[in-house]
Order: C-alpha cells, then structure tokens, then sequence
C-alpha cells in the first residue's frame, strides 16, 4: 500500500509500471491504485480554474419580500430610464441649454443609465438587460464566469468616468463663478468633448488595471457570490490562492481613489463658496443655491464607494444596502436633484412638453 500511496501522490510512471509486475494475487490492490489515480486527476480538475458559473444569493429568499423587491426595483428603474433620458433629450432638443454644464449633466445622465443598466447580467451581449428584476424569483440566480467579467468591467468604466465627470462639473462651476470674464474662453464646447473623451478613456484604464490582475485568478469553489450582482471584492475572496496584495490594490484603486476625489471635490466647493464670499456676501447665497445640486450628487455617489471599496471589515446586510444605494437609488435621485435645484432645466423641460402636446394636436 505505500507503493500505492506513492503512485497517487507522485504519478511516477516507474512505480506504475513496478506495480504493473506484481502477482495476480494483488489485482485488488491495483484496482484500488487505479482508482486512487481517478481520484487524483479529478483533484487536478479541481484545483485549476474550473468554475465557469457564479451563483448570486440575491437579496432575499421569502416570496413576500421578493415581490416587495420585484415592484421596488422595477418602479424605479423606469424613473431611471424615464428621468435620465428626459434631462438627455432635453439637452439635446432646446438651444438654450447648449452649454458645457449642460453637455456635462447629460453626460452624467447616461453614466447614470449605464450604471443601473449593467446591474447582474448574464453575458455580454445583454449586458444592458436589467437581469437583476428578472433574477428574483429564480430560486438558483446564476451569471457566467465571462458575464461576471464583463459586469465588473462595465460597473468600473462607468464608475471611473463619472468620478472624472463630476471633477469636470466641479471645475466648471469653479471657472463660472470664479472667473466669469473669461468662462467662454476657458470652457468651450471643444474643450467640454475632450474633457468628456478624457473622462471616458480614464474610466476604462481604471476598469483594465483591476481586472488585468483577477481575470487569470484560480477558482475551484466555493462560487456563491453573496450578493445580486458581481464586483471586485467579494469575487477575489472566491479564488484559491493567497488574494492580500489584489485586495489591497482593489482597495488602492477603488476605495482610496474614491475617498481622494470625495475630499478634492468637497474642497474645491469650499474654495468657490469662500472666494464669492469674499467678493460679495448677497452672491453667497446664490452660489449656494447652484452648487448645492452638485454637492448632493457628489455625496450622493461617493459615500457608498468609499464604504463599499475602503471599509477593511465588510458587513454584508450593509454592503447589499450601499449596493442598492448605488446602483438604484443614486441614478434615480441625479434627475429629481438637478431639475429641482436647476431653474433654467425647469423651464427647458416646460418648453419641451408643451412642444410634445403641440405636437400630438396637430394630429
């Protein structure tokens, strides 16, 4: 028997082949050697990256809360859809709003319908598919291990694009207060499109670093992910192998990144509301006004990233509430913020509608 031991361990084909020799007395002995070999080569499939599926846990598994959460997710992600691509359209529609911060809360509009649109989906190819309602009431939700990459991939080019995104806005609100005279000369509509393309092109090198490092990483279970949509750091923690250094890098590239941008951005309000301050104490109130959308939205999107990517101890229940948060809630509240706190929106998408209904009599 340590003869057989030996040949399961090692696989060494000179003691196979001395087993091989032994007297038919021992063919017992070499069946349980050949199935000890079975053994070993299915152990091997194990150990390489075999896992082709993921399972998502969801969110919850009693029928009652899962038809709370079908209506829930559903209502709003038709405001989403509804709220996001009016602030587009309008933009696109009424001359009045062809500015740079206007280009920029459009841009920031489809970010927004990106994001809650790649919410756990099945493949790349319907990847735009708000997989996460239709998954509720399967009792086994499963993504495939490309689908998986693929919805990372998307979640993180979009989140890095509208980190840049909402510097951009930050920065152009900074050059219309602070430097009025010279607003159109510094933020032309050239200038808004390269900032844009730069923003976009940053969020996919952010997306490409991080998942260079955990596409190669090893899986042989388990593979539940607990959670309705997969996302850097609970997918690490799957993998068969030492994941310290990736989890740091994840934390570095996510998580510090995030809270770095939060305290720039907070600051640069800072900046602007005291520089009108010091100018005029009656502007203060109004640069208040205007900058109080972008301060929300800000807050708004940076408080679960930086929860989610840079808190060392994860709490599940809170986490699946960040992830709603920002996958969900976050998109839906951009639209109402902005037209809101935002007169000349207001007014741009009374214009529109009664245009629409104009329109429709006419026929």
């Amino acid at each position: 028997m340590i003869l057989q031991l030996q040949l399961y361990f090692s696989k060494d084909t000179e003691l196979e082949g001395e087993l091989r020799k032994l007297p038919n007395n021992c063919l017992a002995e070499k069946r349980i050697t050949s199935e000890f070999s079975l053994l070993y080569d299915s152990m091997d499939q194990v150990n390489g990256s075999v896992i082709t599926e993921f399972v998502l846990l969801g969110l919850a598994q009693s029928l009652g809360t899962q038809v709370f959460l079908f209506l829930f997710f559903s209502l709003f992600y038709v405001g989403i859809i509804l709220g996001n691509l009016f602030i587009v359209f309008t933009v696109i529609f009424d001359s009045h709003l062809h500015s740079p911060m206007y280009i920029l809360l459009a841009n920031l509009s489809l970010i927004d319908l990106g994001l809650s649109s790649t919410t756990v989906p099945r493949t790349i190819f319907d990847i735009f598919i708000p997989k996460m309602i239709s998954d509720l009431f399967k009792e086994r939700k499963v993504i495939s291990f490309q689908g998986c990459i693929a919805q990372m991939f998307f979640i993180h080019v979009i989140g890095g694009t509208e980190m840049i995104v909402l510097i951009t806005m930050a920065f152009d609100r900074y050059v219309a207060i602070c430097r009025p005279l010279h607003y159109l000369t510094i933020m032309n509509f050239r200038t808004c499109i390269l900032l844009s393309v730069a923003a976009w092109t940053i969020g996919i090198i952010h997306s490409l670093i991080q998942l260079v490092f955990v596409i190669n990483l090893p899986f042989c279970g388990p593979n539940e992910v607990d959670s309705f949509y997969c996302d850097l750091p609970r997918f690490i923690k799957l993998a068969c192998t030492d994941t310290f250094r990736l989890e740091f890098m994840v934390t570095a590239n996510s998580g510090f990144i995030s809270l770095g941008t939060f305290l720039i951005l907070i600051i640069s309000y800072i900046i602007i509301l005291v520089t009108v301050w010091q100018r005029s104490s009656d502007g203060l109130s109004k640069a208040l006004s205007t900058l109080s959308a972008h301060i929300t939205v800000v807050v708004l999107f940076f408080g679960p990233c930086i929860f989610l990517y840079s808190w060392p101890l994860p709490t599940v229940p809170v986490d699946k509430f960040l992830a709603i948060f920002n996958v969900i809630i976050t998109p839906f509240l951009n639209p109402v913020v902005y037209t809101l706190r935002n007169k000349e929106m207001k007014v741009a998408m009374r214009r529109i509608f009664n245009q629409v209904l104009s329109f429709r009599k006419l026929f």
